[in-house]
């Protein structure tokens, strides 16, 4: 049996019911490659085994690492003994690929990032977070969860919550509900405005979320002159279309100043 660890937010899922619901989500097209993040005691992986796929499950823990090759030895050529938020994606594909897995708690936000990253390469990911998290996520506009990541992720994915899973479903408990979601990849190749630019916007009014958009931008436009109307926003009010526009309109002031 794998001992959970601390340092690395272990939580095994130990219901199979849920495990197979959350496999299921995952609708890849036959021979494409699926990342497994953190397979842990592998609940999801016998289920992806089933699949016709080519699994690639990215394990940073030597002792699941070696549980996983003893349970189902054809993983030997694919259990990938690595840090997901670390690897060298090109190395084991230059196609697409899909993501799925029990994202740890503490680096799911990064693992978002990483997701952002391959954005053009990645038609779908399936995982269970924290809910509140995955609840942010899937937010709208208007909604007090909305965020930063809401933003980034939806500029480019649908995202669906699928359902909530209480904490004695795992082992250990953990403290709070986890929540899955299921992004699938938008018609969205490229943001009409400079997409760097377009995450600064994001983060530096989410930062200051409680002032107008006015004053949370100072940090980025030392004068503002101008009017425009989405500056007596907040930034929970603004869609992605809203965010594009008000990134277009700070690129003008830039180039002026």
């Amino acid at each position: 049996m794998v001992k959970p660890k601390k340092r690395l937010g272990q939580h095994f899922l130990t219901d199979q019911a849920i495990a197979k619901r959350i496999v299921d989500a995952l609708e890849p097209n036959p021979g494409e490659t699926v990342f497994e993040v953190g397979p842990g005691t592998g609940i999801l992986t016998g289920y992806l085994l089933e699949k016709e796929i080519r699994l690639l499950p990215v394990e940073i823990d030597p002792e699941s690492s070696i549980h996983l090759k003893q349970k189902w030895p054809e993983l030997n050529d694919q259990l990938i003994e690595a840090d997901f938020l670390k690897l060298d994606i090109d190395q084991y594909t230059t196609d697409k690929f899909h993501v799925i897995g029990n994202f740890p708690y503490n680096i799911s936000s990064q693992i978002f990032f990483r997701v952002l990253e391959f954005r053009s390469r990645i038609p779908s990911v399936v995982c269970m977070i924290q809910k509140e998290v995955a609840q942010r996520i899937a937010s709208p506009p208007g909604s007090k969860a909305y965020g930063i990541l809401s933003v980034l992720l939806q500029a480019y994915y649908e995202i669906q919550y699928l359902f909530s899973v209480k904490p004695g479903s795992f082992f250990p408990p953990p403290k709070v509900t986890s929540g899955v979601i299921r992004l699938t990849k938008n018609s969205t190749t490229i943001l009409p405005c400079d997409e760097q630019l377009f995450v600064k916007v994001v983060k530096c009014t989410f930062n200051q979320r409680r002032k107008m958009i006015r004053n949370s931008l100072k940090s980025i436009l030392l004068h503002l002159d101008e009017d425009f109307e989405l500056l007596s926003k907040r930034p929970e009010q603004l869609g992605v279309p809203e965010f594009i526009k008000l990134t277009n309109w700070v690129e003008s002031q830039l180039t002026k100043s």
